[in-house]
């Protein structure tokens, strides 16, 4: 796939996390290492996420990167988003597909179509394991509420730091009734904003949707935003311009808990509503903000994110 477009500034201030040790080249747009200062700002934000999500009885989850091929089928992925999947292969034959294999690589050719699929992909969403844990089941009364981290992939490189293809999300998940799912949206839309202003960054919220695939994507999109399920908040990470989305709060109606056959108390299809934290991005905003140096870092952000 062919990188995305990232302007003038952003990379001007991927250079410089690079210069100041934040993050490290890896050679492939969108891959970048962390050093020890985004590593130390990565934990003290989810620390602060955690201490902002124990006022409610949250079930904890953290998950391997990879899910079940039949799961992503499951939730429509595919067909919504058939240009950001990782599916993973591995090599399966005997010795004649080997030497196969070593004849593509030694005539400098695409050795990976000696490979075959195994039945995993890479997780492109940190709540998506959450829905076949609780399928063909009942809520309980007021309906469940997760805490999930996942290290997620989308196939999307550029030279933009905070378009990573590899990056963490930090969720909050609620699974109940169709209010249940808006006041979820809602409340953590309104907490996220004062979460990410209290670490010193300017941030603002809009009407947001999908990055759907296709002629039937423009109809998705265009019904996500009519309907107001997704907002994002956005900040500035490099380029005041191009304001990037560091969180977002997503409704997705019912459509999980049908495609999941998960019920309410009530026996109605179940509704869901997540909001992410994009981990990588929130530290990137922060650096941008504040500068290379964490020792200079306003006292009231430091205590913060080291109390």
């Amino acid at each position: 796939m062919a990188p995305r477009d990232a302007s003038a500034p952003q990379v001007a201030f991927r250079d410089r996390m690079v210069a100041a040790g934040v993050v490290v080249p890896m050679g492939v747009d969108g891959l970048l290492g962390q050093g020890r200062s985004f590593v130390e700002v990565f934990a003290g934000l989810d620390a602060l996420l955690s201490r902002h999500g124990t006022d409610e009885d949250h079930e904890l989850f953290r998950f391997p990167p990879l899910i079940p091929r039949s799961v992503l089928e499951r939730t429509d992925y595919p067909r919504s988003f058939p240009d950001l999947i990782g599916v993973v292969h591995s090599f399966s034959g005997g010795n004649a597909e080997h030497a196969e294999l070593v004849g593509l690589l030694d005539g400098g050719e695409d050795w990976t179509q000696a490979l075959d699929g195994t039945g995993v992909t890479l997780l492109p969403a940190s709540c998506y394991p959450l829905y076949p844990m609780a399928a063909a089941s009942q809520l309980p009364e007021g309906g469940r509420r997760f805490d999930v981290l996942g290290t997620c992939f989308r196939n999307e490189p550029s030279a933009d730091a905070a378009r990573q293809q590899v990056f963490h999300q930090r969720e909050f998940v609620r699974l109940g009734s169709a209010d249940d799912a808006l006041d979820h949206r809602d409340l953590w839309l309104e907490r996220a904003m004062e979460i990410l202003t209290d670490l010193g960054l300017a941030v603002f919220s809009e009407v947001a949707n999908d990055p759907f695939f296709g002629r039937a994507g423009r109809m998705l999109a265009a019904n996500q935003r009519g309907a107001a399920l997704k907002y994002e908040v956005l900040a500035t990470v490099g380029d005041a311009e191009q304001p990037t989305a560091i969180a977002s709060c997503n409704c997705h109606q019912d459509h999980l808990g049908a495609a999941f056959e998960i019920s309410q108390a009530d026996g109605e299809v179940a509704h869901s509503a997540c909001v992410g934290f994009g981990m990588e991005r929130i530290t990137l905003a922060l650096f941008s903000a504040h500068g290379t140096d964490t020792s200079t870092w306003p006292a009231a952000v430091r205590s913060q994110l080291w109390p």
